[in-house]
């Protein structure tokens, strides 16, 4: 930073001349905390200034609202840090008063202060106990105070075990162990505080205070704890115990502490107490000075050299972690505290000083007096090796590394952690032979977590300045091997967590050197950090290397285009491996230096990785690159991988096939000409792997995936092939099609497209035999998925192709769109394909037609006719397809194919229409009858095709509604070609706007829209079909959803028109219309069923007059036929009950519906007898008309104290006798029952609807 002029030194002083008088300390505070921080300050502010008014919590919920703000900082609290004092002096103060005020022993005073800890409790998770402990009050007087609460606490028995932390006994006992930490750190002799000396005098001065005794009593407790007491408890025990006037209250501990760590037990509390004993004794060896401790190092090193090696150790990783941290500390003692003067002084880590340093121009200067002091180490040398180093260090030195092994990341981090600290007050020879032993970790036959712990290792090394620039030449090859550890391991792979360490050291490197030491080492580094930052598998590892680069970057100075790459390979880009491998590497090869080792990375470790979607990833990337070098990809990485796709291993043939179809379709596309050679090396390709067998055993279906791709890339790139080569690729690509995997066949079409159209197409004119005629045949084949692929292929044949035999092929496809008629031959994804294919030979057609003007008008319009008459009327009987199946509806996927081929069709017959009209006008003077002027696309199609759509959009599958309403939106707003000739447009693009984020999968938003449609009569009976389908469906949310909007529909008073046809009454006939459309297709008449009962439940159609009896009449027929033989229980259901609000109506239609019903109380299954007799019961009761005055009582007591689920004969016999009472014709009904029961054994339902064929389980499940 250059130095300021004095204007602008004037400026400043008066700029902060003014700052100082303008500014109110409080307030500016005040201002700057509410805008940057907690958010929610005054909020929390006004809970707090409530809870201090009070003088405690009066609302129990305030401090769950305040532990609900706070935990959204958990990740950044040293945003809440600037209110802490604001929040824990108030608060504390309260628990302190009003334990003084209550006294310690009231059971009272826990009421009080437990809502009060939550909230500091929740503060020490966020910031941590050391930032809170700080505005903890510290009188002398408040120790005993604090004993006496803690005490209380203890001993009071939990009020909830199971979730202890909710009552805030948790909170208070953790809150006032904090307190009791710097509570005992009073600058006197505890002995003079505890005032229970004074009433007993025969305590020796040596003898530790009662007060001590209570303290190291109840903390010792709390280490046998599994919660965080535990831990505050061992903070507390070495703020104690390390006072100067508590030797003997030390000594005391030590030894209990040996006797726990001797007597191992296998029990849970003598887990938790070994752990507790170890964390405390860590807590001790930081806190305590190191003449104290010295004293006590055999008895714990003994103790714990037992320890590491017993079970107990091998079980516990957190029991090793301590034992790591304990010994380190133990390491620590024993060696003095000394800053060696062999260490190599970084850049200092303020940024102040930095910023200072730079003003002033000494930045240079600093610089050299670092490199002098690091030259200068061989002349302190001589001092270092005069240090006296204790036996027990190499002990510990030892199980420190062999803690770098650990299985466990928490080990093995502790372990580095206290490798680093010990190094640092060692001698460089020592320090030298610490390194070596370090570097030994990544020996070739160590595992994963030794390379792990070597990198933590280094980097903790680095950070502290104990690894000298004149080591790193042995260091840094190390580190680049750990940035590409992966090792394999059967399915799958280990490694990520040493590539993410090696990240860590290179970031070390850069923050702890020089850009002098560091010039040459960036220089080695850069490629790989840049290889994996952008070709890692974890993204935690790429955006490890990238910030490793990053802090270099900004660190070393000017490092060529690395403002760029930085900028390029951030955060957010490199979340997804996708963007990293297509686009950021991409973006970085363009620099020097990085295309090539990008690419031996692909090459070598990539396109053989174990993840398949990896190697077609790396396939990817490897093409994105050949147009910065199309000559070294042409020659090296061709050569490289071309043998590589005969591999013995599956990973390495798949990835070597598509890495090299992809390259040769970049080097097409980057208009490099392969050489004789090479094309003949690529074309013999796939008849190498067909010669090995490679299609066989477990890697099969990915080669033959793998090798379409391939077949594909070339055929685009259009590789020179001999005619052998060629019939035995097109072979290829049908045997592909004919496999049952989709993925397989759909790659295959996808070849065969390119292929026919670069091979065959010339030599295919005109022969008998044609590739066409060969897939029409294959369309009736007995085998389902040599259907499913030829009807994919036809539709990817080019023109030329079909153009002879076009009318034969639209026939035939129309015909496999149907379901067939033997139940074992029908296949769903067959049809799909069908539907697809047909779709697309029609575009083809049509396409065609458009651009070449030769075939005649007469045989073009015969063709649009076709698409009309025939295809269209296929497509819309495909959106009747419900075939059901083990795996759900399979018929949903031909109903979504057949909206897209809808859709697709509607603009082939607008766009023609259009052209019909340009030519119409300028025909029409000369002819005035002229046949072609009427349009292909008019009114009743649009009405079939959108009422079809409609229909979907109101059934029970979001997926299907969504792409329903979607397909709606394209057609009505279509700019291409303007679709003409659909009903009531307006209100439609009112229902459907063109606004592309609209949730059309949510029932509540989808339904109360399309429902609308029910006013019209050209819809209404499509919607209706659909929508009684959710109406009476099984799904729960659907059907509120669902029937929510038709109420409200139904409830909307149309006040312009007051004609009789209101909404009710067309609802009616459109419900009869359903009745009579699905007459014993139980897919629609039991859901029907269902919604006209709920209906009626609602007064609806109850009340229309004259029409509610024709309704009623119209359901009636239904059920005679829908009930008669049905074994289905929903049905019976339903019918049963709208038999018993038909016969609550009138006189004239309820005596039909009531002898209906009394003829099921003699029904086979008891369940639907006892259901018809409740129905029974509640029609007497509300309709007396229908049974005589003197009878109803006699009749009652019949249905009541009959057990209608016992014997089949008594029922009849009592329902006789209610037939008789209701003046009902008895022979009629014993006529039915005896023909029935004669029937019953060889009825056979007729077969409408294509359920009836598949299992029962799917059909009664509803879906």
């Amino acid at each position: 930073m250059a130095a300021l002029a004095p204007n602008q030194k004037q400026e400043l002083k008066l700029a902060l001349a003014v700052g100082e008088e303008e500014d109110d300390e409080h307030g500016a505070k005040e201002a700057v905390l509410q805008k940057y921080f907690l958010q929610e300050w005054k909020l929390v502010k006004s809970i707090l200034d409530g809870i201090v008014s009070n003088g405690r919590v009066s609302d129990p919920s305030a401090p769950r609202k305040i532990r609900a703000i706070l935990d959204k900082y958990q990740e950044q609290g040293q945003l809440v840090e600037p209110y802490l004092e604001s929040i824990v002096c108030p608060l504390m103060f309260i628990v302190r008063s009003k334990t003084v005020e209550l006294g310690a022993a009231s059971d009272k005073i826990l009421k009080v202060i437990k809502p009060i800890c939550i909230i500091i409790y929740s503060l020490v998770t966020v910031c941590g106990y050391k930032a809170v402990v700080r505005f903890f009050p510290h009188q002398v007087s408040d120790l005993e105070l604090a004993v006496s609460l803690l005490e209380k606490c203890h001993h009071t028995t939990s009020v909830s075990s199971l979730r202890q932390e909710s009552t805030g006994e948790m909170e208070a006992k953790c809150v006032i162990l904090l307190w009791l930490s710097i509570l005992v750190l009073v600058p006197f002799d505890i002995s003079t505080v505890d005032t229970s000396i004074a009433n007993s005098s025969n305590i020796g001065k040596l003898e530790p205070a009662p007060l001590v005794l209570r303290i190291t009593g109840i903390s010792k407790d709390y280490l046998s704890n599994a919660g965080p007491m535990r831990t505050i408890a061992a903070l507390l025990l070495s703020k104690l115990l390390t006072r100067p006037d508590m030797p003997k209250a030390f000594s005391s501990f030590v030894q209990w502490t040996h006797e726990v760590l001797s007597s191992l037990t296998d029990d849970v509390m003598n887990h938790f107490r070994l752990l507790g004993a170890l964390e405390a004794l860590a807590a001790i060896f930081k806190a305590g000075g190191r003449k104290l401790l010295l004293d006590v190092v055999p008895i714990v090193w003994d103790d714990i050299s037992l320890l590491i090696k017993s079970s107990y150790a091998a079980r516990s990783p957190l029991l090793r972690k301590y034992l790591m941290k304990l010994t380190q500390r133990i390491g620590l003692t024993c060696l003095p505290h000394r800053s060696p003067s062999w260490r190599y002084v970084g850049k200092t880590s303020s940024l102040g000083k930095n910023i200072s340093l730079s003003a002033s121009g000494k930045t240079g200067d600093n610089a050299l007096n670092a490199v002098d002091s690091n030259s200068e180490t061989s002349s302190s040398c001589l001092e270092d090796e005069e240090m006296d180093v204790p036996e027990i260090v190499e002990e510990i030195i030892e199980m420190l590394l062999t803690g770098l092994r650990d299985t466990d990341t928490v080990v093995r981090w502790s372990a580095a952690k206290g490798i680093g600290r010990i190094t640092s007050r060692l001698t460089s020879a020592l320090s030298e032979e610490v390194l070596s032993s370090v570097l030994e970790l990544f020996s070739p036959g160590e595992g994963d977590g030794s390379w792990h712990g070597g990198c933590l290792a280094l980097a903790e090394l680095a950070r502290r300045g104990l690894l000298l620039p004149v080591s790193l030449p042995k260091v840094v090859p190390v580190v680049v091997k750990a940035l590409h550890y992966d090792i394999r391991r059967g399915p799958h792979s280990v490694g990520s967590h040493v590539r993410d360490a090696a990240a860590y050291v290179c970031w070390a490197f850069g923050r702890a050197y020089y850009h002098t030491d560091m010039r040459n080492i960036l220089d080695q580094l850069a490629p790989h950090l840049l290889t994996v930052a952008c070709y890692d598998r974890e993204v935690n590892c790429r955006r490890a290397a990238a910030a490793a680069f990053q802090e270099n970057v900004g660190r070393q100075g000017s490092y060529p285009h690395g403002i760029d790459i930085v900028n390029t390979a951030d955060y957010f880009s490199l979340s997804s491996r996708a963007n990293s491998y297509v686009h950021v590497a991409v973006s970085i090869a363009q620099y020097e230096g990085y295309l090539y080792p990008f690419v031996d990375e692909l090459l070598y470790n990539k396109i053989c990785h174990w993840e398949k979607g990896l190697r077609e990833l790396a396939a990817e990337a490897l093409s994105s690159l050949v147009k910065y070098d199309p000559e070294y990809f042409a020659n090296y990485a061709l050569d490289k991988i071309i043998p590589c796709t005969l591999s013995s291993d599956l990973c390495m043939r798949h990835g070597a096939t598509l890495a090299t179809g992809e390259l040769v379709l970049a080097l097409h596309q980057c208009d490099y000409a392969l050489s004789a050679d090479k094309q003949k090396c690529v074309a013999g390709v796939v008849p190498a792997i067909e010669k090995a067998r490679l299609y066989r055993g477990k890697g099969g279906e990915i080669m033959r995936s793998a090798v379409s791709r391939f077949i594909e890339c070339i055929s685009v790139s259009s590789v020179s092939l001999p005619e052998k080569i060629k019939r035995s690729l097109l072979d290829t690509l049908n045997e592909n099609m004919r496999h049952p995997n989709s993925q397989i066949q759909d790659a295959a079409v996808k070849a065969l497209k390119h292929f026919v159209q670069a091979y065959l197409v010339a030599a295919d004119l005109g022969s008998k035999g044609n590739i066409t005629s060969k897939y029409l045949e294959l369309l009736t084949d007995p085998n389902v998925a040599v259907r499913r692929g030829s009807a994919l292929a036809i539709g990817v044949l080019p023109y030329k192709l079909l153009a002879n035999r076009w009318k034969d092929v639209l026939l035939k496809l129309c015909n496999s769109c149907e379901i067939e008629d033997n139940p074992d031959d029908r296949d769903a994804e067959a049809r799909v394909n069908a539907v697809k294919g047909l779709v697309s030979v029609c575009e083809a057609l049509t396409q065609e037609k458009e651009h070449s003007g030769i075939q005649s008008v007469e045989d073009d319009m015969s063709l649009f006719l076709l698409i009309k008459d025939k295809i269209m009327t296929t497509l819309l009987k495909a959106l009747d397809d419900y075939s059901v199946d083990n795996r759900g509806d399979v018929g949903s996927w031909v109903r979504e194919a057949a909206m897209d081929g809808l859709e697709r069709c509607t603009y082939i017959l607008c766009k023609r229409d259009s052209i019909g009209r340009i030519d119409s006008a300028l025909e029409l003077e000369r002819s005035a009858d002229n046949n072609q002027l009427h349009s292909l696309f008019d009114a009743n199609l649009a009405t079939s095709i959108v009422g079809g759509i409609c229909k979907q959009a109101v059934e029970k599958m979001d997926k299907l509604r969504e792409a329903a309403a979607k397909v709606l939106q394209r057609i009505l707003y279509n700019k291409i070609a303007y679709v003409q000739h659909i009903p009531h447009r307006e209100k439609l693009e009112d229902i459907v706007p063109n606004v592309v984020e609209l949730k059309w999968a949510v029932p509540t938003f989808s339904y109360p829209r399309f429902v609308q449609l029910l006013q019209f009569g050209c819809f209404s009976r499509s919607v209706l079909s659909g929508l009684v389908i959710s109406v009476g469906g099984l799904q729960d949310s659907l059907r509120k959803a669902s029937l929510t909007a038709l109420l409200e529909y139904l409830q909307v008073v149309e006040s312009e028109d007051h004609n009789e046809k209101s909404r009710e009454y067309m609802l009616s006939i459109d419900m009869l219309w359903v009745l009579q459309q699905y007459r014993r297709c139980d897919r629609v008449i039991v859901p029907a069923l269902k919604t006209i009962e709920i209906l009626f439940s609602k007064k609806i159609f109850l009340t229309m007059e004259a029409h509610t009896l024709i309704f009623c009449a119209g359901a009636l027929d239904s059920l005679e036929v829908e009930l008669k033989g049905s074994k289905d229980f929903s049905k019976l259901y339903a019918g049963i009950a709208i038999l018993g609000y038909i016969a609550l109506v009138s006189d004239s239609i309820s005596t039909r519906a009531f002898s209906q019903l009394l003829r099921f109380l003699g029904h086979r299954y008891p369940k639907i007898r006892k259901a018809s007799a409740d129905q029974v019961y509640l029609v007497l009761l509300q309709n007396e008309g229908l049974v005589a005055e003197n009878k109803i009582e006699k009749a009652l007591e019949i249905i009541s104290e009959t057990c209608w689920e016992g014997d089949t004969e008594a029922a009849k016999l009592q329902r006789f006798e209610l037939y008789d009472m209701a003046g009902l014709d008895t022979d009629l009904i014993r006529k039915t029952s005896s023909k029935e029961s004669s029937k019953d054994g060889g009825r056979n339902a007729m077969i409408v609807d294509e359920n009836a064929s598949y299992s029962s389980l799917v059909d009664s499940s509803g879906f």
